[in-house]
């Protein structure tokens, strides 16, 4: 679509360096005075406990009751709170609210109230151990009795030991002994529900064929009734399959310990339930976590078209879909069959997968970021997992998540104060969390990790604040780190003498998209971002290794084997962050093995991937820095390229050519359908003093009075060749396409559209407003036969199919 670039393109620009400027002054609103691990002032103070009753009725008493046993919000008597039990945490949750939930931010409450309202919530907890409670049996004894004679394992998990139908008992002991003897003694004693911490909520079904299953109830609707049964295994029932339903009275705990157990027994069991104060995570690491997602099933992801199981759907980044049910002659009745709202928060940017049924999507908040697991087919959500940074950089910028990895059955992703975080993918829950950076110098992980055989790999990002980039590996059991490659080479690596004097110490060089990985070769592809300073090329003088490069890498290692810089020593924040294609196909007669990007710097690249050796690149938007290639692939550079203190316009602009937004490649027609931006801006360098943890641009881009336009483009990568243009109205660096097998492309626009087109022509077929701005990329999957297609748009996940 052409428009007016001064007007309309850096107007665009404009308003997004505003929201980012408006996110960070929110950030520092909401973490100033946040305790971290501030003590309450007035804890056990008579006098604090009835001016908090005051402050509570007026503030809390219309949703979570008079006595705060629940109402229209949850109990607040048990001292069991879902976002944290400790009084930070509880502060925390008061001053900024639940993201997602009915919980209101009460930021503008004194912090001294706060306390006391905290004070008098801990005064109601009758359930909740004395300060010096002790008990008389025996820890080890009771061990043995929990996971022996008493069976208590057979429902209830331990740091991740046990079976998830029960609650998590691994902070059983913040209750007194007397609650926990008498929930043992007699589970089905009437003390009021809201304090019935231990009881399940049970159900009986039995099935038109027969079947008889009972459970304890994990999501529900009109329509569908989801549960774990007595196996801990997940069940779903379609409610018109139901028979009878049947809620259980009694709880699922055998109520018979009195008579199984002798009263030392007993003793020991309290005993050993009153040691677990919390989730351990140094025992999280030990536990053997079956089933789920096998590297076997990763590197054969083409053979499960019904899953999507990493990031680009399979290891070659090709983001495609060889389901067909959905077809050019009828995407025209597909519907929306579900949506889930998450927090609010920036527009996702995640991509979700989808594993034997269940969909993991992920979400930033202002000061925040979470997983959902979600039924693919309903949209009911079975668990949430919610994380508050623990540090807040305040120049922090772009808040985004872009996805999780599964191996096994844990889910590993990345978080803005730059941890990689482990959770069980049947709970939820935290099985490690490893500190990966510093997010003060500006570090963070936005990208999905991505999951190789025994390791889990990430990149860092924080490319503007002039970081040392690296890509890492870790354990996926305990998180321990088990390699770093260094994108910026210090003194005695290969590439530092590309950098002047010590230049390389501020180089950036962020790693932050999820790479591709070749099974049979065995090497991990993986793209570098732009130098730091980002527009003055003046204080790095030299090509700046491994900065907009692609790197090939050992995966059991972390060597390099190859590189290829796409624009040395750039000074245009052309990023090489794009997707990396890998695909088998024939170039003048020959079948190669490629890596194919369209790159943010205008060109389109065809490498053998063997070796990193240029087969050829051509442009595929307007370029004006390039006019050809050296035998060894260099680029030939055209006069005036550079960012300068006078300034010279160049093409393509910064944002690129294309940007991080999912392209996707069609391996049976060697088509790759790139979202791409044409046009032209002026960069201007300026003097930069390096400071930590705050931008490191060193250059100011300013417009030209040249149109600009941006549309899907679909290239033909035998050659090189623009086959059709397909315009679009918003810019967007994170809308992307998914091509399936039967000829459509679905294409997703910043304005909230979800297109599907004829791929053989670009005709627009289809299309569903979604109400909020698109910056993801749809992906497919099915259940039970059916395809569907998924979009995360504004801060809600869709899921679309055809009727019944």
């Amino acid at each position: 679509m052409i428009r007016s670039a001064r007007r309309r393109r850096f107007a665009g620009f404009s308003a997004f360096a505003f929201l980012l400027v408006l996110t960070s002054l929110r950030m520092l609103a909401q973490q100033a005075d946040m305790p971290d691990t501030q003590k309450n002032p007035f804890a056990g103070n008579r006098a604090a406990v009835t001016a908090g009753k005051t402050l509570y009725d007026q503030t809390c008493q219309a949703c979570h009751g008079a006595d705060a046993e629940g109402g229209r919000g949850p109990s607040l008597v048990s001292g069991n709170f879902r976002h944290g039990g400790e009084d930070n945490d509880l502060f925390r949750t008061i001053r900024t609210g639940v993201p997602g939930t009915q919980m209101p931010a009460f930021s503008l409450l004194p912090s001294d109230d706060v306390w006391r309202m905290i004070t008098y919530l801990r005064s109601l907890n009758t359930n909740g151990a004395a300060a010096n409670e002790t008990v008389t049996g025996n820890v080890a004894a009771g061990q043995e009795v929990f996971w022996g004679k008493g069976g208590c394992a057979r429902c209830h998990e331990v740091n991740a030991r046990g079976t998830d139908i029960g609650p998590d008992l691994s902070d059983a002991g913040k209750n007194s002994a007397a609650y926990l003897r008498g929930m043992i003694s007699n589970p089905n004693a009437a003390t009021g529900g809201p304090q019935r911490w231990f009881r399940p909520s049970a159900v009986t079904v039995k099935t038109r064929d027969g079947q008889e299953v009972t459970g304890m109830q994990r999501a529900q609707d009109n329509y569908t009734l989801i549960m774990t049964d007595l196996g801990g295994n997940l069940r779903k029932f379609d409610r018109k399959d139901i028979l009878t339903e049947r809620n259980q009275t009694k709880s699922l705990m055998p109520d018979n310990y009195s008579q199984m157990l002798s009263a030392s027994e007993m003793e020991n069991l309290i005993a050993y339930l009153k040691s677990l104060k919390a989730r351990d995570l140094s025992k999280t690491i030990q536990v053997d976590v079956p089933g789920g997602l096998s590297f076997a099933r990763l590197r054969n992801a083409q053979a499960e078209p019904q899953n999507w199981l990493t990031y680009w759907g399979n290891y070659q980044g090709q983001h495609f879909s060889s389901l067909s049910q959905i077809t050019p002659a009828n995407v025209s009745q597909l519907q929306a069959r579900w949506s889930v709202p998450m927090p609010a928060g920036p527009a996702l940017e995640a991509t979700p997968l989808v594993v034997d049924g269940t969909m993991y999507a992920t979400y930033t908040t202002a000061e925040s970021a979470g997983v959902y697991a979600i039924d693919a087919k309903s949209g009911l959500i079975l668990w949430k997992y919610d994380r508050r940074q623990k540090v807040i950089n305040p120049n922090q910028i772009n808040p985004f998540n872009r996805g999780v990895a599964m191996l096994g059955n844990r889910l590993f992703f990345g978080t803005l104060d730059a941890a990689l975080v482990a959770l069980d993918a049947r709970s939820g829950r935290i099985l490690w969390e490893t500190q990966v950076a510093d997010t003060m110098t500006g570090n963070s992980i936005t990208g999905a990790p991505l999951a190789v055989k025994d390791k889990i790999i990430v990149g860092v990002a924080g490319g503007e604040f002039g970081i040392r980039g690296f890509i890492d590996a870790y354990d996926p059991k305990t998180g321990q780190r088990l390699w770093r490659f260094n994108t910026i080479p210090g003194p005695g690596e290969f590439g530092n003498d590309t950098w002047s004097g010590e230049s390389w110490k501020h180089g950036s060089g962020a790693a932050w998209l999820t790479g591709s990985y070749d099974p049979d070769l065995d090497v991990v592809y993986w793209t570098v971002g732009n130098p730091g300073p980002g527009l003055n090329g003046d204080v790095r003088e030299g090509d700046n290794l491994f900065t907009c490069s692609v790197v090939a890498l050992d995966p059991d290692t972390g060597k390099r084997k190859w590189h290829y810089q796409f624009t040395p020593g750039d000074t245009h924040d052309w990023d090489a962050n794009e997707d990396v294609v890998l695909a088998d196909s024939v170039i003048d007669g020959v079948k190669r093995k490629l890596l194919l990007q369209a790159d943010r710097n205008g060109m389109f690249y065809v490498l053998d991937r063997t070796d990193g050796k240029l087969i050829f690149g051509k442009p595929y938007v307007k370029q004006t820095w390039n006019r050809g290639f050296q035998p060894d692939g260099r680029p030939i550079l055209l006069p005036d390229w550079k960012a300068t203190a006078k300034g010279n316009i160049v093409s393509p602009i910064l944002v690129g050519g294309s940007n991080w937004q999912n392209p996707s490649y069609d391996p049976v027609h060697s088509m790759m359908y790139v979202v791409a931006l044409s046009g032209g801006m002026g960069y201007r360098s300026v003097p930069v003093k390096y400071e930590p943890g705050r931008q490191y641009m060193g250059g100011r881009p300013f417009p030209t009075d040249e149109p600009s336009k941006m549309g899907l483009l679909a290239i033909d990568t035998k050659t090189g060749t623009v086959k059709w243009e397909y315009p679009t109205f918003r810019i967007s660096m994170g809308s992307g396409a998914l091509a399936t097998s039967s000829g459509l492309v679905f294409l997703a626009t910043g304005d909230g559209n979800l297109i599907a087109l004829d791929s053989s022509a670009g005709k627009s077929l289809w299309h569903f407003q979604t109400g909020g701005s698109i910056a993801s990329s749809p992906i497919s999957y099915a259940i039970e036969g059916k395809q569907y297609v998924a979009i995360s748009a504004g801060n809600a996940v869709y899921g679309f199919a055809l009727p019944e």
